[in-house]
């Protein structure tokens, strides 16, 4: 059957970044709907994100398009242009190989949930605007821009 049981999705809390850039997404909750729904084109993820907590770093896809939908609280959308609060019901989209580095950060005091929904490139190249790291699909290691690796990585 199709339908997901959304409370039998597991949970998976923080990120896969090293320290120290793992600690703005500390508290941030992940569902993988789309993994619980087998697909495999697509990734959709339903977050959980506490005041004061980012999505991820600020970011840029070479080979994947992103695009997220605001379903509860307000979130603000942080880019190489500036920011722009996100409130429930108010979607933005992220088209691969832009180079404009994005993510939300949550500046309210309360839980914002959203959806999030992107493709699955095996070449994507996931480039850092504001730290030195980036990281590649086919391996999902965390490396410095020059391909150095962080410890263990």
């Amino acid at each position: 059957m199709p339908r997901i049981d959304i409370a039998a999705v597991p949970k998976r809390k923080g990120s896969g970044y090293p320290p120290p850039f793992d600690a703005p997404c500390a508290d941030r909750m992940r569902q993988r709907l789309g993994n619980a729904g087998g697909l495999v084109d697509f990734g959709v993820n339903l977050m959980h994100l506490p005041p004061g907590g980012w999505s991820s770093q600020r970011h840029w896809h070479s080979a994947e398009d992103e695009f997220v939908y605001l379903l509860e609280g307000e979130l603000t959308l942080v880019e190489d242009g500036g920011e722009t609060l996100l409130r429930a019901g108010e979607c933005a989209a992220f088209p691969k190989g832009s180079g404009n580095g994005h993510h939300l950060v949550n500046k309210s005091g309360a839980m914002a949930v959203y959806l999030e929904v992107g493709t699955r490139s095996p070449d994507d190249l996931t480039t850092c605007s504001d730290i030195d790291m980036m990281s590649a699909n086919a391996d999902g290691r965390f490396v410095h821009k020059d391909g150095t690796p962080y410890p263990g990585g």
